[in-house]
């Protein structure tokens, strides 16, 4: 029984480590404030933002562009990227309605050239015609199912301007609606801040970087020092690789979560959340089969034994099990909980993480055999080769 002990051991262990020495990562923060001091003059900035086939939800998140209280010069480029719905008639009917004083341009995006990633293409181009016709010395890189409350770009350009910082970057709020949303995207935002917790990613004396890729401000000559759109032009976790770029190149860069600024991205089923999952879990472990199993043995490890200990208590009948079980089980609960407050969700669902893990387990195999099947990285009817 002494191996059993020590298996029941290991998880309250790291449990312990990630809650006192995984850089705080749990807290759900930083979050993104006014500025303190706001520029003496506000810079301008160009926003670029690529659709393919998004009519649910363009509609309202260029609406919300259009509304910003910002109180420099504005230009939203959009980047039709070859949309079979009514996305482009969407974008058309936004530039005739907006008012005086907000330029929105739409831009059509050439064929898509071997070796770079459909957004990133997307993107590319618009920088593009962002350069060529609306220069400024900020970007805006944001997604087309994106609502941003009217401050966010104020606060997004007063945060870079006060602290001098090249990219800043927003995880917004995720729709938790649905059961399934309830279920897993908690959990998606959880995992997402263990892999990279903010504040080692904020410091710049640290190597870690992430971003989140719905929202992402730039300053355009920092841009330009790493390399542009066409140094990551492959990547399919692309807002990672932007920011590891960034801050390689001696930028300093910081991450947070929004408040109000929220994705408009419905899951109201099992199959979009599984698709978003495996499109990038198995790239995430850079295609490896040995970091594959690592990755499931240590989500069984850390998640499930604790569950299984405490379920197969009436087998094992040992009360240092039981209490070992009930131990990591409310440690990962407590852990959980900021998050699952900051979705607005009730907190008897921190005790669901357990489950979660065991199906981000499931979807990180199926990622792992869908990319060798495919040969590559499939999304919106493309592969990329890899």
């Amino acid at each position: 029984m002494v191996w059993l002990q020590t298996l029941a051991l290991l998880p309250l262990l790291i449990w312990l480590y990630l809650l006192l020495l995984r850089d705080g990562f749990w807290h759900a923060g930083p979050r993104l404030a006014e500025p303190n001091r706001p520029p003496a003059a506000w810079p301008a900035v160009t926003v670029v933002v690529p659709a393919r086939n998004e009519a649910e939800t363009i509609e309202v998140a260029l609406a919300s562009l259009v509304a910003q209280d910002y109180p420099g010069p504005l230009a939203i480029v959009v980047v039709d990227d070859h949309s079979e719905d009514r996305t482009r008639s969407l974008i058309q009917q936004a530039i005739t309605a907006a008012p005086p004083g907000r330029v929105v341009e739409l831009v059509d995006n050439p064929p898509l050239p071997a070796g770079w990633a459909g957004k990133l293409w997307a993107v590319h181009n618009g920088l593009r015609l962002a350069h060529a016709r609306h220069p400024a010395p900020y970007l805006l890189l944001t997604d087309a199912d994106i609502e941003h409350d009217p401050g966010n770009l104020r606060r997004l350009v007063g945060k870079a301007d006060a602290e001098q910082l090249d990219l800043v970057s927003l995880m917004v709020r995720l729709r938790c609606l649905s059961l399934p949303e309830r279920f897993l995207i908690p959990p998606f935002i959880f995992f997402f801040q263990l892999l990279y917790p903010f504040p080692a990613v904020n410091d710049p004396a640290r190597r870690i970087a992430a971003a989140a890729g719905g929202c992402v401000l730039l300053r355009a000559a920092a841009l330009t020092d790493a390399g542009g759109i066409g140094a990551i032009k492959g990547e399919v976790i692309d807002d990672v690789a932007l920011a590891r770029r960034i801050k390689a190149s001696g930028g300093r860069i910081w991450l947070g979560l929004a408040g109000r600024t929220r994705s408009l991205r419905a899951y109201d089923g099992l199959a979009g959340i599984w698709r978003m999952v495996t499109r990038t879990a198995d790239s995430q472990l850079r295609h490896s089969l040995s970091l594959l199993i690592v990755a499931i043995f240590g989500l069984g490890l850390v998640f499930l034994i604790p569950v299984v200990l405490i379920v197969l208590w009436p087998w094992h009948g040992d009360l240092r099990l039981l209490a070992l079980g009930l131990g990591s089980w409310l440690l990962m609960s407590l852990a959980f909980l900021p998050t699952v407050r900051l979705q607005a969700v009730a907190w008897p669902w921190t005790l669901s993480l357990p489950a979660a893990s065991a199906v981000y387990g499931a979807m990180t195999i199926a990622s792992a055999i869908r990319y060798r099947r495919r040969g590559g990285n499939a999304w919106k009817g493309r592969v990329i080769a890899g």
